[in-house]
């Protein structure tokens, strides 16, 4: 497998009223075409905002201090706005968190995937009607020439989803980023629109990123995981690493928190996950860290490789 993206120490943070604030602390990853990347971690760890980097799709308060983004061979923080609206959708496709209100309720599903295709693929007519409904079919939605000419408020959560996913497959993207893709979806649809994905993924070739809290869609899907911590990645391995040896002990803790069918209790992390605007000294992780030694508060801990993992932690020096 080739490397399509890679994203080299990046460093980004927001201009609050108070001053600024970094978020992202020296963020690398990078993923293989028809490659699956996990990104987990508790909400405000820097997923989202780590990944919509990507597309420069970051507010107005966001800045990026350092770093690279790298698709294939090109450094995308050099382009211009004007030359990123030819890779965001069309190269580079994001599937949003909220699938409830990710359509315009006033057009119908047929006319937004047309803009979309004349847009990014510079058809129209019958060509760009076929390739609409190709995709539509793809993602298994059922009667799909009737329902181009249905508008978004007569479907679920899960088939606005799959038009959702339509839309990357009409593009031909080669990237697909899924931000938490089944929030908000009950756990049977859940699993039919991950089974679409992973079919689709195969069929094209497509590398995807997939944010996530569900660490169950993370064993089913991800080839590789990245955890993140406080706009740090901690701890970066292959998926079956992961799972059969984990190394961070705030990995451990994620992996925790599971049910207990026997107590019916669920393992809880103590503590909260830090704010941007909270200073921690040494490992950010040290306050709820039950491994915490007098070093973790002092230094924080360099990145290191064992085991195939890479892992920032004093455990291990």
């Amino acid at each position: 497998m080739s490397t399509i993206l890679e994203i080299k120490n990046l460093n980004l943070g927001f201009n609050l009223s108070d001053g600024f604030r970094q978020a992202v602390w020296d963020v690398s990853f990078s993923l293989e075409r028809g490659e699956t990347l996990a990104i987990v971690g508790e909400s405000g760890c820097g997923k989202t905002v780590s990944t919509m980097s990507i597309l420069q799709l970051l507010p107005e308060t966001a800045k990026i201090q350092s770093g690279e983004i790298c698709f294939d061979g090109e450094n995308l923080l050099n382009l211009s706005q004007k030359q990123m609206q030819k890779i965001r959708g069309k190269r580079i496709a994001l599937i949003p968190q909220d699938p409830m209100t990710s359509l315009n309720p006033l057009y119908t599903i047929g006319n937004q995937l047309l803009e979309v295709i004349e847009l990014h693929q510079g058809l129209k007519g019958k060509e760009a009607f076929d390739v609409a409904l190709n995709a539509l079919e793809k993602v298994k939605i059922p009667d799909a020439k009737e329902k181009m000419s249905a508008y978004p408020h007569e479907f679920s959560g899960g088939m606005k989803q799959r038009v959702i996913i339509a839309m990357a497959l009409a593009c031909h993207a080669e990237v697909i980023i899924a931000d938490e893709p089944t929030t908000a979806l009950d756990v049977t649809v859940q699993a039919q629109i991950m089974e679409i994905l992973r079919e689709i993924k195969k069929q094209e070739n497509l590398s995807v990123i997939l944010i996530t809290h569900d660490l169950g869609i993370v064993a089913q899907n991800a080839d590789k995981v990245a955890v993140m911590y406080a706009g740090r990645i901690v701890e970066y391995a292959p998926v079956k690493e992961l799972f059969k040896n984990p190394k961070h002990p705030y990995t451990k803790a994620l992996l925790n928190v599971i049910l207990d069918i026997n107590t019916e209790k669920v393992e809880t992390i103590d503590g909260q996950p830090p704010s941007i605007e909270n200073n921690i000294s040494g490992c950010p992780f040290h306050p709820r860290c039950a491994q915490c030694m007098e070093i973790c508060v002092k230094k924080n801990p360099p990145k290191r490789t064992i085991d195939g993992s890479v892992v920032c932690c004093h455990l291990y020096d």
